[in-house]
């Protein structure tokens, strides 16, 4: 399912190696993230917004409100990129080879939608380590709170599955995975195509991820890509939206919960398709780019009402 993906962070490892050494499972699982305060203003949500895609038809008044000031609303899925406290694994000393790393699998739930403006407060930690095994790596689970700095409520809880590739049979417990939402068989109830920008990923970058293989040609080459690839949160962000706009009309009170996997990468200029299989308030999606039958998100899960 991760092959692409997988293989073009083999091949960027050849390129620049560091040090091998074994996770420390205590260390690891102990590490104390520091909270995240994070003030975002009115410009931030438009950015984002205009990051996954809104206002490409500035003539579309129902994307209008999430990239124009008066009544702006925030898109459900924007606190991916707020309370965030960056790479944690990639500043920890215990043992994770950051050069091998893979996001896997993101989920977002909301219990409040943020405003558009405001201060908020961010507490990462990891849940989980699964050592696969030798040669088969290791699962990282981290789960991150995002609360209103003034009154302390409880907003979003995301977690996240990280693939550190590189670093299975340190030892460590083997607990049962985390297994992903089956999909429904049969055809779609329903599907939306979204194209992406050409410039969407250096759009995208700016709500936080600089990550330079979604902007440098030479990196991206570097890693074993033509071109820079969008961010896998950027799809993840195209995704809700299909689901807002197809489901939701636009109401983003009305999205509760988004999950899925990340399983290849999109190029920015690309469609994607998201399809959806609705059952009551739960809807099975997936994710992919029909030019070049590519699944680029799977196993995916949302919550409406």
């Amino acid at each position: 399912m991760r092959a692409p993906i997988i293989d073009a962070v083999r091949r960027s490892t050849r390129i620049q190696r560091s040090p091998r050494v074994a996770i420390v499972y205590e260390k690891l699982k102990s590490l104390d993230v520091p909270v995240v305060e994070h003030h975002y203003a009115k410009r931030d949500t438009m950015l984002y917004a205009l990051g996954v895609g809104l206002g490409a038809d500035p003539m579309d008044e129902t994307q209008l409100p999430f990239v124009y000031e008066p009544n702006l609303k925030m898109l459900p899925t924007m606190p991916v990129v707020l309370g965030a406290q960056g790479n944690v694994l990639r500043t920890t000393d215990s043992g994770i080879n950051y050069l091998k790393v893979v996001h896997g699998e993101q989920s977002l739930t909301i219990h409040k939608l943020p405003p558009p403006e405001g201060t908020l407060v961010g507490k990462t930690k990891i849940v989980g380590i699964v050592d696969k095994g030798k040669d088969k790596g290791a699962l990282v689970y981290t789960e991150r709170t995002v609360a209103d700095k003034a009154t302390g409520e409880l907003l979003c809880t995301l977690n996240s599955t990280t693939f550190a590739r590189g670093d299975g049979g340190y030892g460590g417990p083997s607990d049962p995975v985390r297994e992903p939402k089956e999909m429904p068989t049969g055809a779609p109830d329903a599907s939306c195509d979204l194209p992406t920008l050409p410039q969407a990923a250096l759009i995208y970058r700016l709500s936080g991820d600089y990550n330079p293989l979604h902007s440098d040609p030479k990196t991206a080459k570097a890693a074993g890509f033509p071109r820079p690839i969008l961010h896998g949160l950027c799809t993840f962000g195209v995704a809700g939206h299909a689901l807002l706009k197809t489901l939701c009309g636009y109401d983003p009170l009305r999205l509760k919960h988004i999950q899925a996997r990340f399983s290849s990468p999109v190029y920015p200029g690309e469609i994607i398709r998201t399809e959806m299989w609705r059952r009551g308030k739960d809807v099975h999606f997936s994710a992919r780019i029909v030019a070049r039958d590519v699944i680029v998100l799977s196993n995916g899960y949302a919550q409406i009402t």
